[in-house]
């Protein structure tokens, strides 16, 4: 560990002389010993690769295997309409894929292209990639850093590390700093900078002490490199679903086979008869539908701030029942603000843009942070420290007109700060008068006044003064304000740095906090109605993010909260078991938060992380849902993450969990009705090839029913509106199956229903030409009538269907009929399909229909009418038993 060797020792093992720096010799050896200092990523997938991984699932091989039947068969065009089936699908998938991966790209666009190094006692600008262990690296403000370096040298150094860290203000370094404990987190390692941080004030120099891929980003890209992304609950259904389909199928042909040989029909007619129960069981369309469906999905929601990077991500934000979310830009606004200020006075709360009264004691403490501070702020613009700006800002508040104090105090002297005072001071001419004003940490402050500031009167200061500013500071550290006390003396004449901080008078100190957003605490409590519990990660202190954690109502007490050291004390089966009684997790690194992820992920949670920073990018990759913001956010972690939220907003995190249910229940509503209309079609072959009757459809009817007037209805319930109560109910459990909640018993009752009506309209058929289904004298044009009644009133069914299947207990009616007008619209499509395949002469022959008389027409549009009262009858049931 760098961070707990001296200087000395880092400058001896690496074997380099600070004075001079590497020879160009030696760090051409050393380039070639351990490589450029560049992060390396994952081979990317082509396109076709993609498109590859897209047929990859079952459902995709079952409609292969239909592919091949229907070849064998002869019906070419059903084959090609398959194929079609199966590009589509891929091709959408494809499309969302390609936009994402790209977080080692970004990474490497972090390796910046320039660094400032000294080599054979010169100092000189060379490409970051050609940095080397050993080169001595020349920090000034406004650089990024090419590598990991320890610290030789420092001058009031300050380092942006927030995208690492987490943390919003910059952290101060000390090169002579020796840390010991061997567990420090990363954010309180004061002696090393890292790659890819930016140097905000100050100077520096340091010795390179790891490039590349052993950087601290460069771990970070190792852990995004090796995190395997899971299958999504949607994809593990359609999984299972696609198998137990795959099974079904053959079980029916082997059954019918063997009683068709009992029955001792011909062989090619057992082939036709099986193939065709193996094509009645599988819904060739439904692949492509669910595709469609989800691709609907991602475009409303992209219209609502979220984009959906991966098509069946949508679907598992509708289970996630855990929010991992980053503090900093996250939960909180990312910019420091003065909350309230003390003086002997008492505690006063400050309202940011609103009028704040205030005494002249108070305007003098605010005028003084003005004017002993290096940052600016003008039309919504800061450059500088943030905690300057949230000074500046405090003087807005109480009203004082900083132009005109800057104006008319002239900065004649300064004494810089520095960490070992922890004090900065000013000395400004205002009106021919001297005075100094000194600003920094409250107990340095009070051991150098004399005086304090009381109600307008300077008076000496006392042990109950010092007890009073000291208690008040503790009570702000205990709300988590982060506190900067004020000072100043009038002096006669210009004076030396080393005299500017003797026998000061102690005017108050302010508390400052990095807030919350405001709309987040109402989604935090939304959410938390709906079954979802969310949970803060930071890389700042324990005790600033429980406070902000209670205030946003994630943690009641502070026991809920753990820090990174205490995590690493914990084994990995002892964590796994605490886990769930912690809301805060503090002073993390990206190892701690992919381990937080997992060990919730253990517990079967689907968790959702959040975050902005490259620190972000492992456990984004890690989450089931991954959410990065896209703002704030770096280009790491939007490559590594799910989805991108465009308004940086935590409430959209919670609206998309919203759509995410409702999409998640109108697949099922697809799912339910699309094998509800496969099994009506089993059960009508099968019974009837079982009692000896001639098959009453054959396998193109039914290959024209499952890809066309099937779909186009299973597509509209997809777009079925959401329901308005989807976030009063708890999560749906990730490992349920689509026939959970009833959904099986309505398919096996719908399936028999419809099959049993089809059967009824093929005898029918018979019927009304004056012949038995079991009579195997019947012309082929009464065989063909009666098979075009069953057709027809198997596609009446399913239409009319499709209005029942739109919610489990509530009428049609309560619903509204035309309240899905897409549905509305697939009926009518589907109907006028039907007219087609029967009234035109050349399709009549491709299927073998006939035209209906007026009676079939009555008797196929009743029947079809059947299964919608039937289950709104059944609903009239459900609805006085829930209210029970």
């Amino acid at each position: 560990m760098w961070f707990s060797k001296s200087k000395e020792e880092v400058l001896k093992e690496i074997n380099v002389n600070p004075e001079s720096g590497l020879s160009e010799e030696d760090a051409k050896a050393r380039l070639a010993l351990y490589g450029a200092n560049k992060l390396l990523g994952k081979k990317k997938k082509n396109i076709l690769q993609l498109f590859v991984a897209q047929l990859q699932e079952w459902l995709i091989y079952i409609l292969f295997v239909a592919v091949v039947i229907t070849l064998v068969m002869g019906e070419y065009i059903d084959a090609i309409i398959i194929i079609l089936v199966i590009i589509t699908n891929a091709v959408l998938g494809v499309i969302q894929e390609v936009k994402a991966g790209k977080a080692i790209d970004a990474l490497q666009k972090m390796s910046f292209p320039k660094a400032l190094v000294r080599r054979n006692n010169e100092v000189k600008e060379v490409n970051s990639h050609e940095i080397v262990l050993g080169d001595i690296l020349i920090l000034d403000a406004g650089r990024f850093i090419a590598a990991d370096i320890r610290l030789i040298e420092s001058a009031n150094l300050q380092i942006e590390e927030s995208a690492l860290t987490g943390e919003s203000v910059p952290a101060d370094k000390d090169a002579s700093l020796l840390i010991s404990d061997l567990k420090t987190p990363l954010g309180d390692r004061a002696n090393i900078a890292y790659m890819s941080t930016l140097v905000t004030s100050g100077r520096g120099v340091g010795v390179v002490v790891e490039t590349g891929m052993n950087t601290e980003v460069g771990k970070i890209a190792n852990l995004i490199n090796t995190e395997k992304k899971a299958k999504t609950p949607l994809e593990i259904r359609l999984d299972q679903l696609g198998k137990t389909l795959g099974k079904f199928a053959i079980g029916i042909c082997v059954v019918i086979f063997i009683i068709a040989l009992l029955q001792g029909r011909d062989l090619a007619e057992m082939f036709i008869l099986s193939v065709s129960l193996a094509v009645a069981a599988i819904p060739e369309g439904l692949a492509a539908i669910v595709a469609v469906v989800l691709s609907i999905g991602v475009t409303n929601m992209s219209k609502k701030k979220a984009i959906i990077k991966k098509l069946p991500a949508v679907e598992t934000l509708g289970s996630v029942n855990i929010i991992c979310s980053d503090k900093t830009g996250t939960l909180t606004q990312n910019k420091m603000t003065v909350e309230a200020y003390f003086n002997l006075d008492g505690e006063i709360t400050v309202e940011r843009n609103k009028n704040n009264s205030a005494t002249e004691d108070a305007k003098l403490l605010a005028k003084a942070m003005v004017l002993c501070s290096d940052a600016t702020y003008e039309n919504g613009n800061g450059t500088g420290d943030p905690t300057e700006i949230a000074l500046l800002l405090f003087g807005d508040d109480l009203e004082i007109d900083r132009k005109k104090i800057n104006a008319g105090n002239k900065r004649v002297g300064e004494f810089s700060f520095d960490s070992d005072r922890k004090l900065m001071s000013t000395l400004n001419e205002e009106d021919g008068k001297l005075t100094v004003y000194t600003k920094g940490a409250i107990a340095n402050l009070i051991k150098i006044s004399t005086h304090v500031l009381e109600k307008g009167k300077v008076v000496p200061i006392t042990e109950a003064h010092k007890k009073q500013y000291l208690k008040a500071e503790e009570n702000m550290s205990n709300k988590a304000l982060r506190t900067l006390g004020v000072a100043y003396k009038p002096v006669n004449a210009v004076v030396e740095t080393s005299e500017m901080e003797k026998d000061l008078i102690f005017a108050g100190f302010v508390g400052m906090i990095d807030p919350p957003r405001p709309e987040v605490k109402a989604s935090i409590e939304l959410a938390k109605n709906a079954g979802i519990t969310s949970i803060m990660i930071t890389g700042d202190h324990k005790n600033t993010a429980f406070a902000i954690a209670f205030e946003l109502g994630i943690a009641k007490t502070i026991d809920q909260a753990i820090t990174g050291q205490e995590m690493d004390d914990l084994s990995e089966e002892e964590f796994i078991e605490k886990i769930e009684g912690y809301r805060v997790f503090a002073r993390v690194s990206p190892e701690h938060k992919v381990k937080i992820v997992h060990a919730l992920k253990s517990h079967g949670h689907i968790v959702s992380m959040t975050g902005d920073g490259v620190n972000d990018a492992p456990s984004l990759n890690a989450a089931d849902i991954g959410v990065a913001m896209g703002i704030t956010g770096t280009d790491v972690a939007k490559g590594a993450s799910d989805m991108i939220l465009m308004d940086d907003n935590f409430a959209t995190i919670v609206s998309a969990i919203e759509q995410g249910r409702n999409i998640y229940n109108n697949i099922k509503k697809s799912v339910i009705f699309l094998l509800t209309c496969n099994l009506g079609e089993v059960i009508t072959l099968f019974i009837t090839l079982l009692i000896g009757l001639e098959a009453p459809l054959i396998a193109t009817q039914l290959l024209w029913i499952n890809l066309l007037t099937d779909s186009f209805p299973a597509i509209a319930l997809g777009m079925d509106p959401g329901n308005p109560e989807v976030m009063k109910e708890k999560p749906r459990n990730s490992k349920e199956s689509f026939f959970a909640g009833g959904a099986g018993l309505h398919i096996i009752l719908g399936g028999f229903l419809i099959g049993a009506l089809t059967i009824v309209a093929f005898w029918f058929g018979y019927y009304e030409h004056g012949y038995s289904p079991f009579d195997h004298s019947a012309p082929t044009n009464t065989v063909e009538y009666a098979r075009t009644m069953a057709f027809m009133t198997l596609v009446m069914c399913q239409l009319f269907f499709s209005l029942a299947v739109r919610n489990s207990s509530k009428s049609v009616f309560q619903i509204g009929v035309f309240s899905n007008k897409y549905l509305i619209g697939a009926i009518l499509l589907g109907v006028l399909l039907q007219l087609i395949v029967i009234g035109i002469p050349v399709m009549q022959r491709a299927f073998h229909l006939q035209m209906l008389d007026l009676g079939g027409w009555i008797i196929a549009i009743s029947l079809g009418l059947v299964p919608l009262l039937f289950n709104e009858i059944i609903k009239i049931f459900i609805r006085a038993r829930l209210k029970k």
